[in-house]
């Protein structure tokens, strides 16, 4: 499995901007799809996007759509997700997730095997 630390969450207005990392640990980062999912209090973990081996196909939720950029440095093991135009409903804890290459099109947690321990994205309005 693949080692995950998230970074880069914080407090922000409405509108604003946040860019969220992911750093893999491990030679293998490129053969993984990554995904980033969250989890608001009282609510089931969502996912948001995700991105496959090479970074060519993305997928993302429909309420971040347009709004959501998903990225990744293979070079770097880490993938980005830079936020835009952030509302109050996107705060939540925002989870890095790695899995398998031929998972590129999942949005289901369980399809992900490795986790990161989540950063905390807080959207005033």
């Amino acid at each position: 499995q693949v080692q995950l630390v998230e970074s880069g969450g914080g407090l922000v207005q409405a509108g604003g901007s946040l860019r969220l990392s992911c750093a893999a640990s491990g030679r293998t980062f490129s053969s993984y799809t990554m995904g980033w999912f969250r989890q608001a209090p009282g609510k089931e973990r969502e996912f948001v996007a995700s991105i496959n081996w090479s970074g060519g196909s993305k997928y993302y939720a429909d309420s971040v759509k347009g709004r959501f950029t998903i990225s990744r440095d293979n070079a770097k093991n880490t993938v980005f997700l830079q936020m835009n135009s952030l509302k109050p409903e996107d705060t939540a804890v925002y989870y890095c997730a790695a899995g398998p290459y031929y998972r590129a099109s999942s949005s289901k947690a369980e399809d992900f095997a490795s986790w990161g321990q989540g950063t905390q994205v807080t959207v005033s309005s």
